[in-house]
C-alpha cells in the first residue's frame, strides 16, 4: 500500500511538473503570437502603402496611343 501511494504520488508531481512546463510554453507562444500578429500588422501597412504610391506611380504614366 505505501509503495502504491509513493507511485502515486511520483505520477502526480510528474503531472504537476508537466502542467507548468506547459503552462510556459504556452505563455512563450501567446508573446510569439502577438510579435507575429504586430509584425503582420506593420506589414500590412507597408504593403498598403506601396500600392498607393505604385498607383500614385501608374497614373502619371502617360496614356499609349
Amino acid at each position: 500500500m505505501h509503495a502504491e501511494l509513493e507511485t502515486l504520488e511520483a505520477k502526480i508531481r510528474q503531472v504537476a511538473e508537466l502542467c507548468h512546463t506547459l503552462r510556459r510554453d504556452n505563455i512563450a507562444l501567446r508573446q510569439q503570437l502577438l510579435v507575429s500578429q504586430q509584425d503582420n500588422k506593420q506589414l500590412t501597412t507597408r504593403l498598403d502603402a506601396a500600392k498607393t504610391r505604385l498607383q500614385a506611380l501608374l497614373e502619371t504614366l502617360p496614356e499609349e496611343d
